[in-house]
């Protein structure tokens, strides 16, 4: 199974402070961002990775990640020349993805919990037999934030972006897993009113298709770290489990 970290965007919601630094490189405790990431595809068993970012940032994110052999996986690059969306990755790595099923993860998204490597696995075996795609969703307080996903069974029905009163507390975080028609669906996608190939859209086909799983991550944390907020909360929960020694 391979592996894409898309890295991109504008950090917006975190400026200033990424004015003239990726968000991915920002500390979270006492690690920078893109190593939570990098480390949960190792530990899914991905061992070839892509990372994808602007013209911008790759250079330093290069860098600091080198051929990846530090983090336990093989590590290549590609640019996203602008911030058009989450979908849009998947097109840029197609030669990478090669037909094959593949993992996409969100550089400023965090899991904690040991839970995540069994359920990636039935997501792997999913996309390898030709069954479909997974998202992965966590419950949350603030569900109006994110796409949330109405499940029938361990099926996606729909995925409702940012709804005003969610119909479940069921937040799609930033890790998915698709088989090989992700990038052939991915080419057909139009712009949204955000002017984004989005990713919701591109889960949607496969929800039309009714091949949209869901992994309710019930025993893990997880954290979307883009913003002040939830980037202070991180590092704290952070430096929490390295006091009390606890292995994320």
């Amino acid at each position: 199974m391979k592996g894409i970290l898309l890295a991109g965007g504008n950090g917006t919601r975190l400026y200033p402070l990424t004015k003239s630094v990726s968000k991915h490189l920002l500390p979270v405790y006492d690690k920078p961002m893109i190593y939570y990431p990098m480390q949960t595809l190792e530990r899914c068993g991905i061992t070839d990775v892509l990372i994808i970012s602007s013209p911008k940032h790759l250079g330093s994110i290069a860098e600091l990640i080198g051929d990846g052999n530090e983090l336990g996986v093989n590590v290549s690059y590609a640019v996203q020349p602008s911030p058009d969306g989450i979908a849009q990755a998947l097109v840029i790595g197609e030669k990478f993805i090669n037909h094959e099923p593949a993992a996409l993860i969100l550089g400023d998204n965090i899991f904690i919990g040991d839970e995540i490597e069994h359920k990636a696995k039935k997501a792997f075996e999913r996309a390898e037999s030709g069954r479909g795609a997974t998202v992965f969703a966590a419950k949350t307080d603030r569900a109006c934030e994110y796409g949330v996903a109405v499940m029938y069974g361990d099926t996606v029905e729909r995925i409702v972006e940012k709804p005003i009163y969610p119909l479940s507390d069921l937040a799609v975080t930033g890790l998915y897993v698709y088989d090989e028609n992700v990038c052939e669906y991915a080419k057909k996608l139009a712009k949204s009113e955000r002017n984004e190939y989005e990713i919701t859209d591109l889960n949607n086909i496969y929800i039309s298709h009714g091949k949209l799983f869901c992994e309710v991550m019930s025993e893990s944390v997880w954290f979307d770290a883009g913003t002040p907020d939830r980037l202070l909360e991180t590092s704290n929960f952070m430096r929490l489990h390295k006091l009390n020694k606890v292995v994320i």
